[in-house]
């Protein structure tokens, strides 16, 4: 897992947390610790690229990444995002962490509809019908069960 966190260390909270670009300074972090890990003999198919929302980045930044993961997917490691009850969705929409579940909803339909391929989340069942009917709609899973009008 190669993951940006500003330069911040774990649990520790961004105080005016500032990149000229925040994905370009994402996708210069993640893809460098992608090759170091390459060079030191990770199995490339074995790694995975993190934005890491919130991590040493405030609502904005994470709401930039989101919009702009397609930036992330087109570097060809595949995209891992971990959105599930994250401050970014609970700021933007005024809500505490129980509330969360449609904001972090929305983001991960964004993100799958960008190419994110790995997410983490607290609720499972509704995550993967969301990424059913996302990957329905982009034309890469046929529907379960179509009837109307076929018959």
């Amino acid at each position: 897992m190669c993951s940006h966190t500003g330069g911040l260390g774990p649990r520790t909270d961004p105080h005016r947390a500032r990149y000229d670009d925040v994905v370009d300074d994402v996708i210069g972090t993640v893809t460098e610790a992608a090759a170091r890990a390459v060079r030191a003999g990770v199995r490339s198919d074995g790694i995975l690229i993190d934005p890491t929302h919130d991590f040493g980045k405030n609502t904005w930044h994470s709401l930039a990444l989101t919009r702009r993961l397609d930036e992330l997917v087109a570097t060809g490691w595949p995209v891992l995002v971990a959105l599930s009850r994250k401050d970014f969705v609970g700021e933007t929409l005024d809500l505490p962490v129980e509330d969360r579940l449609e904001g972090t909803l929305a983001a991960t339909a964004i993100s799958a509809w960008h190419g994110a391929r790995v997410f983490r989340t607290h609720d499972t069942r509704a995550t993967r019908r969301v990424l059913d009917m996302v990957a329905s709609i982009r034309g890469v899973r046929p529907p379960t069960a179509p009837q109307r009008g076929l018959a």
